[in-house]
């Protein structure tokens, strides 16, 4: 196959995957089955299919995978005691400390908690505060932020962080687990702790209240074993899909200009992160482009519901419509795009 028809339909492949999640409601549903057979197809057109790529498939979502299931297995049995633990801390800290501490505790530990089971915590924690439904919104939206940015510091936070890591595990980054850590740690920390101080602030305005935000019900087993399966189909079909168009990003997404590819990725508010991840990231790249390219997707993931993993699980869990969302994270997230965007041209070289 020649040069052109490959691009061509490798194109093809991420327009798909960019555009039927967003609007056809079946592949929504179904997105991780879909997403397999996108990169079952990027990898048959790109003729990229090898032994070495179907072990790293097979083996790079055991970690996360096996994370999600024991976590969430685990928080299942101490979750009756979630109230004493919360009422505690609140009588010792006062209110707001305590809310500051457990957003900057899911916020950074979704590193290794998973994003996943951080917002389930985060949705139990909410339900439990029993305070005014507007404040409860903030609440959940600044802590979604953090656990969106948090996650990203190791490769069993999140699909992002997973498929990040194993496409640059070869030269010339040699990413280990540690890579997400050195290479945007700097960025991420002090993302967490503004959204957790934010998520403080308002709480001295908010009342006891009988109409917040309440959990929909617990995780059962099967529904716990179920989501880590799902979780290992995604992120193989990311692994097939990102090493499937990389010829695409690497003729493409690497001779974009860096400020243009963290705009780009603001779409990011609409399509799942990890996914745009897969597509774009490249070993081609240079470290200033990843970074861009990372921190793009990551704050932009929050702005609305669908283009992050937390967003979709809390809201869901505790009711929260599209417009309460955005209205509530938009604002801030276009102010941190923009914050980010200033202090990275700057100091990132």
């Amino acid at each position: 196959m020649s040069d052109y028809l490959i691009i061509a339909g490798l194109a093809v492949i991420m327009g798909l995957t960019l555009i039927l999640p967003f609007s056809v409601k079946r592949v929504e549903e179904d997105l991780e089955a879909f997403l397999f057979v996108m990169g079952l197809g990027a990898v048959s057109i790109s003729g990229l299919w090898s032994l070495h790529l179907i072990g790293e498939a097979l083996k790079e979502p055991i970690a996360i995978t096996l994370t999600v299931a024991i976590v969430g297995l685990l928080f299942r049995q101490v979750r009756p005691r979630l109230k004493g633990w919360l009422d505690a801390l609140v009588k010792k800290a006062g209110l707001p400390t305590a809310i500051f501490a457990i957003v900057t505790l899911l916020g950074l530990g979704s590193s290794f908690l998973t994003a996943i089971v951080a917002a389930i915590i985060l949705a139990e924690v909410v339900s439990l505060l029993k305070l005014d439904r507007h404040y409860e919104i903030k609440l959940t939206v600044y802590a979604c932020y953090a656990i969106g940015l948090g996650a990203a510091l190791t490769p069993l936070g999140e699909p992002l962080s997973t498929i990040v890591v194993a496409k640059l595990k070869g030269p010339p980054h040699y990413a280990d687990f540690f890579y997400l850590v050195k290479q945007v740690g700097v960025w991420i920390v002090p993302g967490v702790l503004l959204c957790a101080a934010l998520a403080a602030r308002g709480i001295a305005g908010s009342s006891p209240s009988k109409t917040g935000l309440t959990e929909d019900a617990p995780d059962t087993t099967k529904v716990i074993l179920l989501r880590a399966a799902k979780v290992y189909l995604f992120v193989m079909a990311l692994i097939f899909l990102g090493a499937g168009l990389t010829p695409l990003a690497d003729r493409f997404m690497t001779q974009m200009p860096t400020w243009l590819l963290y705009w780009v990725n603001s779409i990011s508010a609409v399509l799942d992160n990890a996914t745009l991840a897969a597509a774009e990231i490249s070993p081609a790249m240079t470290d200033r482009q990843i970074t861009f390219i990372l921190m793009g997707l990551l704050v932009s993931g929050g702005m609305l519901i669908p283009g992050n993993i937390p967003n979709i699980i809390t809201s869901a869990k505790l009711g929260i419509k599209s417009s309460e969302w955005a209205k509530a994270a938009l604002p801030f997230g276009g102010a941190l795009m923009l914050a980010y965007f200033i202090m990275m041209t700057i100091f990132v070289k």
